[in-house]
């Protein structure tokens, strides 16, 4: 294992730069790769007919700072950031719970485990409730469908659409020279990145000095298997901090694993 590993990052670029910054302090080189970027959609008459009635809702779920991002933007153009601060929220993940407090809103209900069917236990009964879900476009339809299966009203809105990144051509040429780890943050991400390695003529299941894959959670780990990747860890908890020591760890055993083949 190189002493100074390169890991590539294949987040946004808006939201690369806090990842890039926690990995050099932990000794690695950062490739910026990004896969996707984010769009909010535009115009989007539903989530401003939602945010005019939220006191309609029982319950509003968020689920990532991008959606309070696009979110927040809307409600305060509305005139509906009040109205946001009053209603009963749910969000899925610390950082989407850091986000929503910077902006007044106190969360009614975060899951210990940072995945969309974790959320439901800790809206209490939902029969006959409305329950608002803002989320991306291309979003699972678990948490819907748990919810309608409970008798609950699910109305689902999406805030935001994920687009294929123009590729890095800095970011090729590393993967070309050959990268030590490839982190992979959403299904999206596992995605593109398959589609831009292809349309730059690499195979992305036999790149060179073959990276091994870390996944920040075990949906994004699901998605890269599916695909053919083979999942050298996952983090936990499923944040960019719990990402970094996965590779820390996985660092770790390598070396570990080299200095055993070295004895013998």
């Amino acid at each position: 294992m190189n002493p100074f590993p390169l890991v590539l990052i294949t987040r946004p670029a808006h939201q690369a730069e806090s990842l890039a910054e926690m990995l050099r302090a932990r000794g690695f080189r950062p490739v910026l790769f990004p896969t996707i970027a984010i769009r909010p959609i535009v115009p989007n008459m539903a989530l401003d007919d939602a945010l005019r009635r939220l006191p309609a809702y029982d319950w509003v779920i968020l689920t990532s700072v991008n959606g309070v991002r696009f979110v927040w933007e809307r409600a305060e153009a509305l005139g509906a950031a009040e109205a946001l601060r009053r209603a009963r929220v749910a969000a899925i993940g610390p950082k989407t719970a850091e986000a929503l407090r910077r902006r007044g809103v106190e969360p009614a209900f975060v899951p210990p485990e940072y995945v969309a069917e974790a959320i439901l236990p800790g809206l209490g009964e939902v029969r006959g409730k409305r329950i608002l879900l803002l989320r991306a476009l291309q979003a699972r339809p678990a948490l819907a469908e748990m919810i309608a299966a409970r008798g609950g009203e699910a109305h689902e809105v999406p805030v935001y659409d994920t687009v294929p990144a123009e590729p890095d051509p800095a970011g090729l040429a590393a993967l070309r020279r050959g990268v030590d780890f490839i982190t992979f943050t959403s299904p999206s991400t596992v995605r593109n990145f398959v589609t831009l390695t292809r349309e730059a003529g690499l195979n992305p299941l036999a790149l060179p000095r073959s990276p091994q894959v870390v996944c920040i959670g075990p949906i994004t780990a699901q998605a890269a298997r599916g695909l053919g990747f083979t999942v050298a860890a996952v983090a936990y908890p499923y944040t960019a901090e719990g990402l970094v020591e996965a590779i820390v760890s996985q660092t770790t055993e390598n070396t570990d694993e080299h200095r055993r083949h070295r004895t013998f």
